[in-house]
């Protein structure tokens, strides 16, 4: 953990790059990109993933097929909203090792979710014994938990491109 000096020290240096790097909305370029596709992820077990994201959580199985780069892999997508996808691999005899969070990781994945239906989940995960870290630990808008591989989800009922209190699109 920092000490207080350091802390000062990187808040001065998150001030500097605010100052440099980020244009004001007025003035800011329309972005390259039209969203995110998918997000690749790996996972120990197909069947106990479709439960988890599709029976679970809600998001629609909408692919599965072999991977077309490892013979006897799976492929699979969820529907996460938006016209966006959460993919999943599994790698059968490859003897992959769970993940770390580390450097280049993925620290978890942040899904908005409409309140009326962030409140099922969360009743839902509740029912389930599903550990969540959230509402009750002072993050009002947010439930943290990890699927059955340890991959960080965050289930937000903020609304996309919203950020801090305010919309980072306006």
């Amino acid at each position: 953990m920092p000490s207080d000096s350091e802390l000062v020290e990187l808040e001065a240096r998150r001030e500097q790059l605010r100052e440099q790097y980020l244009t004001p909305t007025v003035d800011r370029p329309a972005s390259n990109g039209r969203g995110i596709h998918h997000a690749a992820l790996i996972c120990s077990d197909v069947e106990q993933t479709i439960a988890f994201y599709q029976g679970l959580l809600g998001f629609p199985l909408v692919e599965l097929v072999e991977n077309r780069d490892y013979a006897g892999s799976s492929h699979l997508f969820f529907d996460v909203g938006n016209r966006t996808l959460l993919g999943f691999f599994d790698f059968p005899g490859l003897g992959l090792e769970p993940g770390i969070e580390a450097i280049g990781g993925v620290q978890h994945i942040a899904i908005s979710i409409e309140r009326s239906t962030w409140v099922r989940l969360q009743a839902r995960l509740q029912e389930a014994g599903v550990a969540y870290v959230g509402p009750d630990q002072g993050i009002p808008e947010s439930m943290y938990l990890r699927d059955p591989d340890g991959i960080g989800i965050e289930l937000l009922s903020d609304p996309l491109m919203y950020f801090g209190g305010h919309q980072l699109d306006e």
